[in-house]
This record gives structure tokens, C-alpha cells and sequence, in this order.
């Protein structure tokens, strides 16, 4: 991937992220939406509190958390030159439980103004009540590095 921008660039916009774990040498995909908080350099996201999640979380923070866009098949006259474009994202770092009200409320916020920019909270919907924090758990990926690959083929 070219450069900063367009790493960037990906995880503001993705969708889906993949966050991957490992506890005694058995490897856990867990797919989740998420928000990039691009200012803290962190990925934010949210799932039940008690879980192979959480559990993984707590006994072996190191993860890597990967994001991916497919762009144009790219036929071609023979099988050995069939392709895509494509772009994608790998962070390493450490994932960690949110433990205070105020940055939960950053994160879960972050989670619903990227996934629904329409809505406004206190307008569209209730904002987030103290009583709804405690009911999920809210990890931050504290990103230590990252791999960015793209490949694109000119028109």
C-alpha cells in the first residue's frame, strides 16, 4: 500500500474486521464491526461480556486485527493470469477491555456514527445510558504496527 493515507483511508471505511486471538496455541477468528479512532491510533469494538472474546482477551492480549476490500475481477487468456484487485489492512497490537464509562461511551459513539452517519444521538435516538455500558464489553486495540497490501491495475 502506498503510504499512510491509504491505510488510513481503508480502515475509516470497512466495514467488517476480523480480530484474531490465540490462547494455548488454538488460533479464534471473531468478526465484528468496528470504528478506527484515527486521532488515538485504536480500533474500537464491542461484543458480549463473558465469551471466548473476552476470555482470549484477558489471557493472551497480543492480536492482530485485519480489515480487506475486494476491487475488480481481472479475467485473463489463461488460468495462471486470472486476478484481482484488491486492498487490505493487518495491525498488530494489544487489545484490552475498556474499563471506564467515559471512554465506552467514545468507542460504542464512534461505532454508531460510522455505521449510521444519518442518525444523531438525542434526535434520531436515546443516547447511550449508563445502564446500557454495562450490559456490553467495549475492546480497544492499541495499535503497536501495521501492514497494508494493494494491488490495482489501470482501466
Amino acid at each position: 500500500m502506498p503510504g499512510q493515507a491509504e491505510i488510513d483511508s481503508l480502515l475509516t471505511r470497512a466495514q467488517v474486521g476480523f480480530l484474531a486471538t490465540s490462547v494455548d496455541d488454538q488460533p479464534f477468528l471473531h468478526s465484528s464491526l468496528f470504528w478506527y479512532d484515527a486521532p488515538a491510533r485504536r480500533i474500537y469494538l464491542h461484543t458480549a461480556r463473558e465469551g471466548r472474546t473476552h476470555d482470549n482477551v484477558l489471557a493472551n492480549p497480543r492480536v492482530s486485527f485485519s480489515v480487506a476490500e475486494l476491487g475488480r475481477l481481472l479475467p485473463a487468456k489463461t488460468a495462471l493470469n486470472f486476478s484481482n484487485e484488491y486492498a487490505s489492512v493487518c495491525i498488530f497490537g494489544q487489545a484490552r477491555i475498556v474499563g471506564t464509562d467515559e471512554e465506552k461511551r467514545h468507542g460504542l459513539q464512534g461505532l454508531l456514527t460510522k455505521h449510521f452517519p444519518e442518525l444523531h444521538s438525542g434526535a434520531d435516538y436515546r443516547p447511550i445510558t449508563d445502564d446500557e455500558l454495562t450490559q456490553t464489553a467495549v475492546y480497544a486495540i492499541e495499535i503497536e504496527g501495521w501492514s497494508g497490501k494493494q494491488k490495482t491495475v489501470p482501466e
